[in-house]
């Protein structure tokens, strides 16, 4: 019930963690540093997913599925790459267990040691470039667009539910193309395509922008990322897409034959988004009574919940119940009719808020005589009465407009809480005060970068793509017309 939920204002980690729990959408795991998934959570992932699987099919990709295993050697391949996952890297050594004898413990067979580890999937490059040497000789066999839908391991000691686990689901594209300025398009469509799942369907307006050297994926040439901020005022990266150059085209020896009979190196892409999108659709719109979930990917877009005491009442009120219901999902609305009567009206009431259902219908007695039901939003937690002629139009655009508002809300909020500023003083205050993104000009170093992000514990998020005006560097104090976002961060 939503009086288990902490409130943000007093320990917003606690706070998440609550709803994560109380909402029903995950939990932890006999495996440290994993997740369970449960129904509800994955509910909402699935509807993320379909979304953006239409999208990605929309855009010529296909879907393909990789091993789970990949060969140490790979890594070893693309320099860049290695290093930024050789720590979180989870190794399989053998291939059998045994009992031992004198211990009587189970434990791995000396004897059935691998002649080459195997890295358990952080992401799949490595893999499927080795892969697509064998698919591509020709132009004629470009631009390779390949999508898959699957689980990774980055080895996670510190755990937090759809934000840091050892395992997460995601996507992730892999493409090959003719030319850099074919893959460099490639890498922009896909940013697109993920603001657009954030915006339409999330109801979150992230920040656009590109990753400094420091931040870019490993082995990446340029990354695209999508910056939000979270109700306690720390950013997350939402999605990235990168271009790869031909790093790794060279690395597993990926080459086609030109039209003019010579050979090349393909050029190349990668991009995905996870699971992490739920924990923040939790905090980007959750309060102190729980989720808000926006109707496009809500699992249950209404929930109807009859309220009655009499027997000659409830088959009255049900049976209007009912046939609000039938007329519902004969529109395509993703309905619950709650007719348990083992819990009492408040206790749904509290239940629906915390996991975020966008509308409650409640109907009595009175309403039914009276052919109207009474309409709660959980986004704003207004309530009005519908009549019950011609409640199913409009039910459809109150779902819309909830949409809408949603987004519009968390427009407002990243708007109000960017803060520009001028120095590092003031940059400072902003991060101390956890007031939001901090915007300023920069046209530091890497080394800068570092300097910056040890004194104030805060990093780069994305640069801009505004170059509009000029202003000073904060750090260098050199004129520029790069714009950054700074924030602590998830």
């Amino acid at each position: 019930m939503a009086e288990k939920v902490t409130p943000q204002s007093e320990d917003f980690s606690r706070w998440y963690v609550d709803v994560v729990r109380h909402a029903g959408l995950a939990d932890y795991s006999a495996v440290r540093g994993c997740m369970v998934i449960k129904p509800y959570g994955f509910a909402i992932w699935e509807n993320i997913r379909d979304q953006l699987d239409r999208m990605i099919k929309e855009t010529g990709h296909q879907n393909a599925y990789f091993p789970l295993f990949i060969p140490v050697s790979f890594f070893s391949k693309e320099a860049q790459h290695v290093e930024g996952f050789a720590k979180e890297a989870a190794v399989v050594t053998h291939y059998r267990l045994r009992l031992n004898p004198e211990t009587g413990q189970i434990e791995p067979d000396p004897e059935a040691k691998l002649t080459e580890p195997l890295i358990v999937r952080p992401t799949s490059e490595t893999i499927i470039w080795n892969t697509f040497k064998d698919w591509i000789h020709s132009w004629r066999d470009l631009p390779l667009k390949i999508n898959q839908w699957a689980n990774v391991v980055r080895w996670e000691m510190r755990p937090r539910l759809f934000l840091r686990t050892a395992e997460f689901l995601w996507q992730e594209g892999h493409t090959a193309h003719v030319t850099a300025e074919e893959a460099m398009e490639e890498a922009r469509l896909m940013w697109q395509v993920y603001e657009t799942l954030m915006r339409e369907y999330l109801a979150i307006a992230p920040y656009r922008g590109t990753k400094t050297p420091g931040e870019r994926f490993a082995g990446a040439e340029e990354t695209f990322t999508l910056e939000a901020l979270m109700k306690d005022r720390k950013a997350l990266q939402m999605g990235t897409s990168h271009f790869l150059g031909q790093n790794f085209a060279k690395a597993f020896e990926v080459m086609f034959t030109n039209k003019q009979g010579e050979r090349e190196y393909v050029w190349a892409t990668s991009w995905g988004v996870s699971t992490r999108l739920i924990g923040a659709l939790i905090m980007s719109h959750g309060d102190d009574r729980g989720l808000k979930i926006p109707p496009r990917i809500a699992p249950i877009q209404v929930v109807i919940i009859p309220i009655f005491k009499s027997g000659a009442d409830e088959q009255k009120v049900l049976e209007t119940a009912r046939n609000i219901t039938d007329q519902l999902k004969k529109a395509g609305i993703r309905v619950l009719l709650d007719d348990d009567n083992t819990k009492r009206p408040g206790w749904k009431f509290n239940e629906y808020e915390l996991k975020g259902v966008p509308v409650r219908i409640a109907l009595g007695p009175r309403d039914v005589e009276n052919n109207v039901v009474e309409v709660a939003r959980r986004d704003t937690l207004e309530k009005t009465q519908f009549p019950i002629d011609g409640l199913t139009e409009r039910i459809s655009s109150l779902l819309e407009e909830i949409q809408q508002s949603m987004l519009e809300e968390n427009e407002r909020w990243h708007k109000e809480n960017t803060i520009p500023v001028a120095t590092m003083d003031e940059l400072k205050e902003v991060i101390e005060q956890r007031k939001g993104f901090a915007l300023a000009f920069w046209n530091g170093t890497t080394e800068d970068e570092e300097k910056l992000q040890e004194e104030t514990g805060a990093s780069i998020r994305c640069i801009l793509p505004d170059d509009s005006e000029e202003g000073t560097c904060i750090i260098t104090g050199q004129k520029t017309r790069q714009k950054v976002l700074i924030a602590m961060a998830y």
